[in-house]
Formats: structure tokens, C-alpha cells, sequence
């Protein structure tokens, strides 16, 4: 199972226990990482036993029965509900995905939630996301141009320009891909890991943008792309069905044809 980071000097302990209510035939129980800053105590899993018979499918929905029917001070993000906004994204089951369409039934056994992993914790399953949008915003994820635009339409490209962008303008940003790659955990300062990257990747390969050498240029570094190994668990864990192991081989490709 991944990791997740810990405040300094401490251990996660055993928490409280929840049963399901009398009568339930039907359960299953959810181990939660419980973490209060405010309260100056060490993390501690819970334990909430949940009446199936009364629950939607879903992870969130769980945790959304759990924060209204047992426990208020249960803290976590989310959002859409449809694995468009990315907030509820954390790690099931050893796995890092979004909780609106993992479908309880998919994990065996207790069902154990954590934090995204490697990134520091709010509060609860509420990761600190702050590096991580820095990083992003690094990489100026938005069009850039020299041209003046047209006046009477917008900027155009082939149906096969446009096709180059599938696979890449899909990614909602969820952290899911950068907080289960080693090389984040161990570099995450310096390297940009697999999101910021793919989002890179998807300005650099836009034919209306004219800042590509530019783009390639904030990329030459030892660290910033380099760090990347291949391993994989980016393209395995993300949500969305997204590569961005490949998205970060093509850059990679790019700067060597650019030498």
C-alpha cells in the first residue's frame, strides 16, 4: 500500500469503532485515517460499520453517510460526484482514485481510506494540495501566441492537430497519477511529476501555440522532467484511463530531437 506522509514524531493508532445499527444484515466496515491538526493528537484509523441495505454503490456515498448519520467531524473534498471535478480523489484499498466512481463492492475485504499519498495532511482524507498547483502553474498551462488572432473566428487547427490533444485535455488535475509515482515522493520538489507533465505536454503539442521552444526551454532540467523512470503507476492509477507515462516519453523524445 502506498504511503502517506505524517506530522513529525508520530504514529497512527488504534481509533474508535462505529457499529453498523441494529438489524443491519448487510455490512461492510470502513477503516478511515483520522487526523486533527488543531487538536495536537497522533492520526488514528477508525472504524465505521456501514449498513449496505441502506447506502449507495459508491465510496463517496459512504463517506457522505458516515459524516451526516455518524460522525460530523469526518473531513474530506468532494464535489461533482461524477469524476469531472477531481476532488474527492484519495487511496481505497491501497489505490489512489476518486471516491465518486469507485464502486464499494469493487474493494475486497475492509475497506481502507487514507490520504493521497506522500503530500501533507489538512486534515482527515484532506491533502495539502498547494506544491502541487504551484507546479502546475509552472508550466503556464494556457494558450500563448505572437500572432494577433483573427478577428472574425477563433484560432483554427486540423481535425489531426485536434486529435493530438485526446488523452491529454481530459485530466482533471486529481494528484491521483503524482502522489502514487516513487519518483514524486522522492523529488516532489523539484520534480513536476506526472500531472504537471502531461499538462506540459498538452501546450507543447497544441499547433495554435507558438511558445514551444519556450515550453521545451522551462523543461530542460536535471530534475524537472528527468526524474521520471518509467514505472508506471502514473498511466495504472489514474482515474480518467489517461497515459501520462507516454505524454512524458514524448517530451522526452522531443528534447532529444531538439539537441
Amino acid at each position: 500500500m502506498a504511503e502517506f506522509k505524517l506530522p513529525a514524531n508520530s504514529v497512527v493508532k488504534k481509533g474508535k469503532t462505529w457499529p453498523a445499527p441494529k438489524g443491519a444484515t448487510r455490512t461492510r466496515n470502513f477503516r478511515i485515517y483520522r487526523y486533527d491538526p488543531d487538536t495536537g493528537s497522533n492520526p488514528r484509523w477508525d472504524n465505521f460499520e456501514v449498513d449496505l441495505d441502506d447506502c449507495a454503490p459508491m465510496v463517496l456515498d459512504a463517506l457522505i453517510k458516515i459524516k451526516n448519520e455518524v460522525d460530523p467531524s469526518l473531513t474530506f473534498r468532494r464535489s461533482c460526484r461524477e469524476g469531472i471535478c477531481g476532488s474527492c480523489a484519495m487511496n481505497i484499498g491501497g489505490t489512489n482514485t476518486l471516491a465518486c466512481i469507485k464502486a464499494i463492492e469493487d474493494v475486497e475485504g475492509d475497506i481502507t481510506i487514507s490520504p493521497l499519498p506522500h503530500m501533507e495532511v489538512v486534515k482527515d482524507l484532506v491533502p495539502d494540495l498547494t506544491h502541487f498547483y504551484a507546479q502546475y502553474a509552472s508550466v503556464q498551462p494556457w494558450m500563448q501566441t505572437d500572432t494577433v488572432a483573427p478577428q472574425d473566428r477563433e484560432r483554427l487547427q486540423s481535425p489531426e492537430d485536434r486529435k493530438k490533444l485526446d488523452g491529454l485535455y481530459e485530466c482533471i488535475l486529481c494528484a491521483s497519477c503524482s502522489t502514487s509515482c516513487p519518483s514524486y515522493w522522492w523529488n516532489g520538489d523539484r520534480y513536476l511529476g506526472p500531472a504537471t507533465l502531461l499538462q506540459a505536454y498538452r501546450w507543447v503539442i497544441d499547433s495554435r501555440d507558438e511558445a514551444t521552444g519556450d515550453r521545451l526551454d522551462n523543461l530542460e532540467d536535471p530534475f524537472k522532467l528527468y526524474r521520471c523512470h518509467t514505472i508506471m503507476n502514473c498511466t495504472n492509477t489514474c482515474p480518467k484511463g489517461l497515459n501520462p507515462a507516454k505524454a512524458i516519453g514524448s517530451l522526452k523524445q522531443m528534447m532529444l530531437e531538439r539537441q
